[in-house]
């Protein structure tokens, strides 16, 4: 009898699809909305293949959205790699409050999408959402460097970014597109005279692009 034979890696590659398809079900649906079958059916993959990979639905949640995270090194690269903390605060602002990046859920921001989700889950789910967090928030303060004080560059970063999610998530709660967008500019513009030290052209454009593509 033949066996089908995968090749050595086949099984890291399927959990892979697997985190991928759950982070793009959670940032559009909502964790609690989203379930295995969906997850699975965007994987291109069986309700009963999950089981080879996931214990449950709360392991699936804690992977993922620490799979999120690390997906979102190589944007804090970028950012680290600027020579100003205006600028390395410029190109945030500027990407994470673009309208591409509240219309494209499914390729965005982990935190602004799961948060409140988070905040009803006990367990292993939270726990590790909460880890994942944790790690970003160290990744950012290492990648925007706002302060030469390490106390005061997190309380900073922590502002900045509390100002971020707050905004985008006010701006996906409204359905008129000149509300939400009138929410993003003046954001935008608020934060840069804080952190950027000013208007930073169109850059915003741009710096969508390359942090959040279209899902």
């Amino acid at each position: 009898m033949n066996l089908m034979r995968y090749p050595p890696d086949h099984k890291q590659t399927t959990r892979r699809r697997i985190l991928e398809a759950a982070g793009q079900a959670f940032r559009e649906r909502g964790v609690a909305e989203t379930g295995v079958d969906e997850v699975m059916r965007r994987a291109g993959l069986t309700h009963g293949g999950f089981y080879a990979h996931f214990r449950d639905k709360t392991e699936l949640v804690a992977e993922a959205c620490a799979a999120a995270f690390d997906a979102a090194v190589p944007n804090l690269e970028r950012i680290a790699a600027l020579p100003t903390p205006a600028a390395r605060a410029r190109l945030l602002i500027d990407s994470y409050l673009a309208t591409r990046h509240r219309d494209n859920r499914g390729s965005g921001c982990m935190v602004v999408a799961v948060a409140a989700d988070m905040a009803r889950l006990t367990g292993a789910a939270r726990e590790g959402y909460s880890r994942g967090f944790a790690q970003h928030i160290e990744r950012l303060c290492g990648a925007l460097r706002l302060s030469d004080d390490a106390e005061t560059n997190r309380v900073r970063v922590t502002h900045l970014m509390s100002s971020l999610v707050g905004a985008l998530l006010f701006a996906r709660a409204i359905s008129d597109p000149a509300q939400s967008g009138a929410i993003l500019h003046s954001m935008r513009r608020c934060l840069r005279a804080e952190f950027g030290d000013g208007p930073a052209g169109t850059r915003s454009t741009v710096a969508a692009r390359e942090f959040f593509p279209a899902s």
